[in-house]
């Protein structure tokens, strides 16, 4: 066994001994594609999203010189009809590109990748004809043992990401590698890719073209390897006496086709080992760069971070994403690199984003009240103003404020519905969560509350309960509110309950305000 070749199973064999989710049916649909011509794959994915346990796992099943039925029999991968065929029998490369930059240096370390592979590879076959150029010493070594190879690289856009002077050399290195004029058929059985951003884009093409990419866009049948399932966190949750309801709140979010949601696993496992729900992408580098993106001075920008926030979902175009952190030609493209990163949950049937859950709704909120933008630090004023008005039980200062929200920011051949006056009172109170969680459609009483902000731990502010009327009146809502007994499922969150009724009157007469709004105390018996 080495580093670079043939590295064991020991990484995967301390994976499984904690609370392992079963993920080896990934192994299955790379065996499927060996000896193919769909048998190079990259997958991308956000950190933390489990990518080095893939990578431990597959070197784990494909190497050689360990026998690991014993570590997989009882997996999901030992009743694939594949499972015989392609377990332990193929010498392994297994390349960790952050952990290779570090070791070499930014700046040379494909040339110490090229020496310490062929050091290991001369070191187990030493009667290998040595060559000069790397890819004809690796198909020597594959005439003369008689098997391919499994390269897997785990973290391959590290280099890209850290050292942009290096991306093209990194680049014509993976060409070389992978190309389709002979040298991969001769020299891999497979090539497993793995990282943050899909392959680098190049007038408008990938640079590693025969790669079959499955990005957080689109991935495909790859899906529920990306996170956790819903059913994967319901048993964690049962497992360990956790609320799956709450787990939900703060890490869904995520969801594709033929898979329905998808959890940040690294959340999920810290929140069950910490018995505390909090934010865990802070400990992640990702979090550094988010005020840097949001911040990017594109027309609307600064319109588009505010509905985010306010829990709007906004149409982006992921067409013509270069894959890097430095190309933007636009809103899009930031929006865009945003999903890749993971802030951002993306629908692929109607092209829009939201933020996917609590945890990342908290990263947001503390990178916009660092973004230096007057237009955001004065929205940032505004609600935290309306949250004090509310509170005060100002009923004409909020109704205000809710007016100006729907004349700045809403096309008005758009509010024409109740859902868009809900769009609108999420961008009023888009500061709610330094001092709340919010709930759309909280089943409550003897139906749903429009919006309910419930006060986190650490909070004394009361509950607020508002329910939106169209057409009707502010007091039409108050009375929904009673009538329907919605404070009663709220009697865990304290005694103080604010019942807030908005009404819009679309047929108000010119000059005179279209919002209304009524504000009363409610006290639990």
């Amino acid at each position: 066994m080495g580093v670079y070749l043939n590295p064991g199973n020991s990484g995967f064999t301390r994976i499984v001994e904690s609370d392992y989710v079963d993920k080896t049916g990934l192994i299955g649909l790379l065996n499927r594609t060996i000896g193919t011509t769909k048998n190079l794959t990259c997958i991308s994915r956000p950190r933390r999203f489990g990518k080095s346990y893939a990578a431990q796992m597959l070197c784990a099943y494909y190497d050689k010189t360990c026998d690991s039925h014993e570590l997989f029999n009882g997996f999901k991968i030992s009743q694939d009809p594949t499972y015989e065929k392609h377990i332990g029998k193929y010498d392994v490369i297994y390349l960790d590109m952050t952990q290779l930059m570090g070791e070499a240096g930014k700046d040379s370390f494909i040339d110490f990748i090229k020496q310490k592979v062929t050091e290991e590879l001369l070191t187990c076959y030493p009667e290998v004809k040595k060559d000069s150029a790397f890819s004809t010493i690796l198909i020597n070594a594959v005439e003369h043992t008689g098997n391919k190879i499994i390269i897997i690289i785990d973290e391959w856009d590290a280099p890209i990401r850290e050292n942009q002077n290096i991306a093209e050399r990194y680049l014509e290195f993976l060409r070389t590698l992978f190309k389709s004029s002979g040298t991969t058929s001769k020299i891999f059985a497979a090539a497993y890719m793995t990282g943050i951003l899909p392959v680098k884009k190049q007038k408008g093409q990938s640079a590693v073209s025969d790669f079959k990419e499955y990005a957080m866009i689109k991935p495909r049948q790859y899906g529920e390897y990306v996170g956790f399932t819903e059913q994967e966190v319901r048993k964690l949750c049962d497992q360990h006496n956790v609320s799956f309801d709450l787990m939900k709140q703060w890490y869904d979010g995520y969801e594709f086709k033929d898979v329905g949601a998808v959890y940040n696993p690294n959340s999920v496992m810290q929140a069950i080992d910490n018995d505390d729900f909090d934010s865990y992408w802070t400990e992640t580098s990702a979090a550094e760069g988010l005020m840097e993106y949001i911040s990017k001075p594109y027309n609307g920008m600064t319109k588009t971070i505010a509905e985010l926030i306010g829990g709007v979902d906004v149409k982006v175009n992921t067409i013509g994403f270069a894959n890097d952190l430095i190309t933007f030609k636009g809103r899009d493209d930031v929006l865009t690199l945003m999903i890749h990163l993971g802030y951002l949950a993306y629908n692929s049937e109607i092209k829009t984003v939201h933020i996917p859950n609590e945890e990342i709704k908290l990263e947001f909120q503390k990178a916009v009240r660092e973004v230096d933008h007057e237009a955001t630090l004065k929205r940032l004023e505004e609600s935290d103003q309306l949250f004090l008005d509310t509170l005060e039980m100002k009923e004409e200062a909020v109704a205000s404020q809710i007016e100006q929200i729907h004349r700045e920011e809403t096309a008005p051949l758009h509010y024409s519905k109740e859902d868009s006056l809900c769009s609108v009172i999420k961008l009023a109170y888009y500061t709610y969560r330094d001092h709340y969680l919010q709930f759309e459609e909280l089943p409550s009483g003897d139906g749903y509350a429009d919006i309910v902000y419930l006060p986190k731990r650490d909070s004394d502010w009361p509950v607020l309960v508002i329910e939106l009327k169209w057409n009707e009146s502010a007091y039409a809502a108050i009375n929904q509110i009673k009538n329907r007994k919605y404070p009663e499922s709220l009697k865990g969150y304290g005694n103080d309950i604010l019942l807030v009724g908005i009404n819009y009157d679309k047929d108000a007469l010119a000059g005179k305000r279209k919002h209304s709004c009524k504000i009363e105390k409610y006290r639990m018996e």
